[in-house]
């Protein structure tokens, strides 16, 4: 797994904080950001070719995460009518305090990069304008000069 990190010192939420974000190294076809794990991984439940025992591995780490980890209610910073129809340019990121989220997130990828899948884990405290928070996760727009894959 390659790892990069975005060093920009402005505007971060906290000093302290510190962002992660695991992804494929291949572009969402909406958003235009590398894509992020679980759409990998729900591409290898689709595949017929995945055998039963990795379907039930990906099942339950994907489980895991429906029960562990809040579904977000944004992705854009408008709150104008109709905001949940706009496009959503919020790339979410796993707070590094959420030790048990990222393990998980690694057995994840080490069961998609026994695929062939490239991943990639960037590290940030500068992830844009954060228009939703939970205790593990963030999801933040991202500020025009900040790394975004």
């Amino acid at each position: 797994m390659v790892s990069k990190e975005d060093t920009h010192s402005a505007d971060k939420p906290n000093s302290a904080d510190v962002f992660l974000r695991f992804v494929i190294q291949r572009n969402h076809p909406e958003s235009g950001v590398f894509l992020g794990v679980f759409g990998a991984a729900y591409e290898l439940l689709d595949d017929n070719t995945t055998p039963h025992w990795d379907n039930e591995r990906i099942t339950a780490l994907l489980c895991w995460f429906g029960e562990n980890l809040a579904r977000p209610t944004r992705f854009n910073r408008t709150k104008s009518k109709g905001h949940y129809h706009r496009s959503a340019k919020g790339i979410s990121w796993l707070k590094s305090s959420a030790q048990d989220h990222i393990s998980k997130m690694r057995e994840l990828i080490t069961l998609l990069e026994s695929y062939g899948h490239v991943t990639e884990q960037i590290r940030t405290q500068r992830p844009g304008y954060i228009v939703y928070e939970d205790e593990y996760q963030i999801v933040a727009e991202p500020f025009s000069d900040t790394f975004q894959s």
